[in-house]
């Protein structure tokens, strides 16, 4: 087997997600850098719908603990309901916000983030993945 047909093979919504970041490139290659997270947000939102994707934007989801909301997530996308899109300004990654999107896949059991930093020469990104783990004890 090819190296690279393995690797994808490896890779959690591989097609999905790269359909994804090239949407986020293509939008940034569009519109360049020194926008508001509002305006890269709206213009993915047309891109999404553009290209056929499924997404719901600024998606709430509620925090719960016994029962009662204790506090509450925005997601930026929810992809096919199956990949958090979360968009920031910036040339670095910030460890509370990769903490942020896996926060948000263990909200909604979901398996795979992506953090995308617009920056004034390129977009970084960054998969954030949810995957199980025999050592962790799963809510009832």
């Amino acid at each position: 087997m090819d190296p690279t047909t393995k690797a994808k093979k490896d890779i959690i919504y591989a097609e999905l997600s790269g359909k994804i970041i090239g949407i986020v490139l293509d939008v940034y290659n569009q519109l360049g850098h020194g926008h508001p997270e509002k305006t890269y947000q709206k213009a993915l939102a047309i891109a999404f719908t553009a290209a056929g994707l499924k997404f719901v934007e600024q998606l709430y989801v509620p925090v719960i603990f016994l029962g009662k909301v204790v506090g509450k997530n925005y997601f930026d996308f929810l992809i096919e309901d199956k990949v958090v899109l979360e968009i920031k300004k910036g040339d670095y990654f910030v460890k509370s916000h990769i903490e942020q999107v896996y926060k948000y896949l263990i909200s909604k059991n979901l398996q795979l983030g992506i953090l995308a930093y617009f920056a004034p020469r390129t977009v970084h990104l960054k998969r954030v993945v949810n995957l199980p783990s025999p050592y962790i004890r799963k809510n009832p």
